[in-house]
């Protein structure tokens, strides 16, 4: 991004703001800004996400932690969910969508349409 490539010592706190921010920056320094239609951005979204799935394509069920998987599938693992969870970041901030917020609030919508009384039913 701006300035290379950071250390991970260098970062200790990621925010939504702060991705916003150097995603705004990285696309203002190509000049890419005119490229960044909510539609564009969507669609290069659904694109990352296909390249997401295929990682996941022919491995089955794999258990929480990822314990089989070697240390290089892991990295490109986590590298397409950069780039998903970076358009997303930048699909919102286009948008005038502020991520986090509505994010909260998503959270708080599905804990009243799925109250813990009927989650514990129904495992039980």
């Amino acid at each position: 991004m701006t300035g290379g490539v950071a250390k991970e010592e260098e970062i200790t706190t990621v925010t939504l703001d702060l991705l916003k921010k150097k995603m705004d920056d990285f696309a203002k320094e190509r000049d890419w800004e005119k490229f960044h239609s909510p539609r564009n951005l969507l669609l290069a979204l659904v694109g990352e996400v296909g390249e997401l799935s295929e990682i996941f394509q022919w491995k089955g069920e794999v258990p929480k932690g990822l314990p089989d998987w070697k240390e290089n599938e892991k990295i490109h693992l986590g590298e397409e969910l950069s780039d998903v969870l970076l358009y997303l970041v930048r699909l919102s901030d286009i948008c005038g969508i502020d991520l986090g917020k509505a994010a909260l609030r998503k959270v708080q919508l599905n804990a009243l349409k799925y109250p813990l009384h009927k989650s514990n039913e129904e495992t039980n």
